[in-house]
């Protein structure tokens, strides 16, 4: 064969087709993305370049390294090799006694792999805190020397490692007990958890262990979850499959009780918080006095319609004041714990959502309201940190668009707020020890990542990194986004419309509408390709048009916004959506007849509940670990937007989708991991069973091993199954 000649032959085959767009003649330089290069997981994952570990010595910004750690000047950005992981090591390596060999727990783990998990608590002291997996390392980096071990829980595969720098101790938990120092501090049976989040992680929990300021206390969580009863998922690895049994309280059934304990390491005695009878009581946002006289906590009833915020005292546990109360006739959901500010301990702020927005508001401790901090139709997202020599507040709110996150801070005197970044897309900041610096980490449409040291007084930024785009070279589509008026006809709601880089109006596509649509979640942003996910990218790539709507009861849009779906969760947001679909028909290159729908948990149950409510709209669906049924979600999320099913029996049944089964006319594919704590496979198997009863055919595929998402290797396997879904059937 004449590779020449065939050259030849193909220049003057271009040049005599003068038909040939540009788009296909940039095609041949370009390549098409694969979902390995999409996805997380994928062989050849593309992701926007990071300075992954950044964080504040001081008021000195830390990069860590593979091999070497650097000292950042916020003023100039000159950078300073503080050690190198040659030196640490040798270091670590000089501690191994004689008589610890490569069988020793932990010997193969008191090496440093990396500087980016290494921690500077000390802001005064030229200190870092190494974290082996063995034990805990605090090291002089100035003079590169060791300067005191921790026993850590590595040695006895412990798990929610929690270090207090101010007192030196660590807690840790093994299976359902808490340590400190390792010294059990409680030894409870099965069923009973302790020094773990409660709640099922609601209400802002994540964590279960609370030091005191001064590192001399130690709040915990410990959960009674006995009396809920055990709910089996299938191990399937062993040749014998395996009942792994998880507790898992349904809505209105019994939920599980917790307590809060204060544990003195030095006496090695507890003291529990005298609440009272915790049955159907959420104890929230724990957080500490600044003298560690006190613990504050938010207390919300069983109806999430009451919230209390309580203090008690630290040595006898029992009630001082309650110092707040909120009520709402939907939900009242606490989100965070109350921050002192530092020049004056008799103030702190509570947020709020009780004028329709999250906002602060300044209180004393004698439960004084002082003034309302931040007002108007945004919300306070979160607050970074605090300037006490200014007597300012950071915070990152909405204020310039419900789609972007911008920083501010907030004058505790006047309330003034001043703007310290750009003004445009997502931010995310670290706030120095001062409050004088910020490390700002942001993105826009068009920028995958920008990062800059920016100055809190006079807005001066020093950039660290303008990342490439990760698909410079690749096939991309074209993003848009704009608004249509929800099925109320007056809000606003925002879209996002993904376009094939070929796009040609005078064609038709089929469309695929992305759908969550639930609380706490926002899928479309002035961030980096306005949020579109890597799969919506490889469809449009496709020829498919992806699309996307935020509806009503999705986030950062207020508490009116959200609870409008109150007690009939899944009916307002489809109203919702198919105003999306309304406004998808009305565009020319729309096929109308080729439309589908996919989503995954709270989109899950929304994908099945259009492909059902709305059969003759969408043809095809794929819902993953779908909620079929609210009376088998969990107590806290359910109950607060739905109510119980005993008070609320007409709302669960109307959201009942099993009661909607034989209205499947379209292609519907389930998908569900068989491990699933979150939304447990009792939701799909019960809708099948109602499908074979009604005579509809939906398709259902299994992922074992995995739980309410499918991650790793396995998610590119994931998306090619819901690729060749569309693909066979839309």
């Amino acid at each position: 064969m004449n590779i020449k000649r065939i050259g030849k032959a193909i220049m003057v085959l271009l040049l005599a087709t003068p038909a040939l767009s540009s788009m296909e003649l940039m095609a041949q330089d370009l390549k098409m993305p694969t979902l390995e290069d999409l996805l997380p997981g994928g062989a050849t994952y593309r992701i926007a370049e990071n300075l992954p570990g950044l964080q504040w010595w001081g008021d000195v910004c830390i990069k860590p390294g593979i091999d070497s750690l650097f000292a950042v000047n916020p003023k100039n950005g000159k950078e300073t090799l503080l050690t190198t992981r040659e030196k640490v090591n040798k270091v670590l390596n000089s501690l191994i006694t004689p008589t610890e060999t490569s069988a020793t727990p932990g010997h193969k783990g008191n090496k440093v792999q990396h500087f980016y998990n290494i921690e500077f608590p000390w802001p005064d002291k030229p200190y870092m805190l190494i974290k082996l997996p063995a034990r805990y390392i605090v090291y002089d980096f100035e003079k590169d020397e060791f300067v005191k071990g921790l026993p850590q829980a590595g040695e006895r595969n412990g798990a929610n490692i929690d270090y207090t720098p101010e007192g030196g101790h660590i807690a840790y938990t093994v299976k359902n007990n808490l340590f400190v120092d390792n010294k059990a501090v409680t030894e409870e049976p099965e069923g009973i958890v302790c020094g773990q989040s409660v709640h099922r992680n609601e209400f802002g929990i994540g964590k279960g262990t609370f030091w005191s300021p001064q590192g001399n206390l130690l709040a915990f969580y410990r959960m009674n979850e006995s009396m809920v009863t055990p709910y089996p998922l299938v191990d399937i690895t062993p040749r014998i499959a395996l009942v792994d049994k998880i507790r898992y309280p349904m809505a209105g059934m019994l939920s599980h009780q917790v307590t809060v304990g204060i544990y003195n390491p030095d006496t090695q005695k507890t003291v529990y918080l005298n609440t009272g009878d915790p049955t159907n009581r959420y104890f929230t946002n724990i957080s500490w006095a600044p003298d560690g006289k006190s613990l504050y906590l938010i207390e919300l009833n069983r109806d999430q319609n009451h919230a209390k915020l309580c203090r008690y005292n630290s040595e006898t546990g029992e009630l001082m004041s309650t110092l707040i109360e909120e009520t709402h006739p939907k939900y009242v959901e606490p989100q965070q714990p109350i921050l002192f500010l530092p020049w004056d301990h008799t103030q702190f702020i509570y947020q709020s959502q009780k004028d329709g927005y999250n906002h602060l508001y300044l209180y004393n401790t004698d439960g004084k309201l002082i003034k309302q901090l931040t007002k108007g139709e945004w919300l306070v997202q979160n607050i970074l940190g605090f300037n006490a020599r200014k007597k300012e507040v950071i915070i990152a709110s909405t204020e310039v668009s419900p789609l972007q996150s911008n920083l501010y801070k907030v004058n505790i005197n006047t309330g003034k707020r001043t703007p310290l970044d750009n003004s445009k897309g997502v931010h995310n900041g670290i706030l120095s020890a001062s409050g004088n610096y910020i490390i700002d980490r942001y993105s826009t449409p068009d920028t995958p990542r920008k990062i800059e040291i920016t100055n809190t007084q006079n807005k001066k930024s020093v950039s660290l990194l303008t990342a490439k785009n990760p698909y410079e070279g690749f096939v991309m589509p074209a993003i848009e986004t704009g608004t249509i008026k929800a099925a109320d006809g007056k809000t606003d709601l925002y879209y996002r419309l993904v376009k094939p880089a070929d796009f040609d109006p005078n064609k038709k596509y089929p469309a695929i509408v992305y759908v969550y649509g639930g609380p706490h979640a926002q899928m479309i942003t002035n961030g980096w390709m306005n949020d579109a996910r890597g799969w919506d990218i490889y469809m449009a790539n496709k020829g498919y048009i992806m699309f996307t709507l935020d509806n009503r009861g999705s986030s950062n849009r207020g508490l009116e916004f959200e609870n409008v779906t109150f007690r009939h969760l899944g009916i307002e947001e489809g109203k919702d959506q198919v105003k999306g679909v309304d406004y998808l028909k009305s565009l020319p290159y729309i096929d109308s007849n080729r439309i589908g729908v996919h989503g995954w948990s709270f989109g899950g149950h929304m994908t099945t509940a259009l492909m059902l409510r709305y059969p003759e709209i969408f043809k095809v669906g794929v819902a993953g670990g779908p909620v079929i049924d609210w009376k088998y979600y969990e107590i806290m999320y359910g109950e607060r937007y739905m109510d119980t099913p005993q008070t609320n029996p007409e709302g669960y049944e109307q959201c009942d989708l099993k009661n909607l089964a034989g209205q499947l006319k379209g292609h519907l594919l389930i998908i569900h991991d068989d491990h699933d704590d979150t939304c447990v496979p009792q939701h799909t198997l019960s809708f099948m069973k109602a499908c074979v009863d009604a005579r509809t055919y939906p398709d259902l595929f299994i992922y074992p091993g995995h739980k309410h998402n499918v991650l790793g290797r396995d998610r590119v396997h994931l998306h090619e199954k819901i690729t060749r879904y569309f693909e066979d059937y839309l």
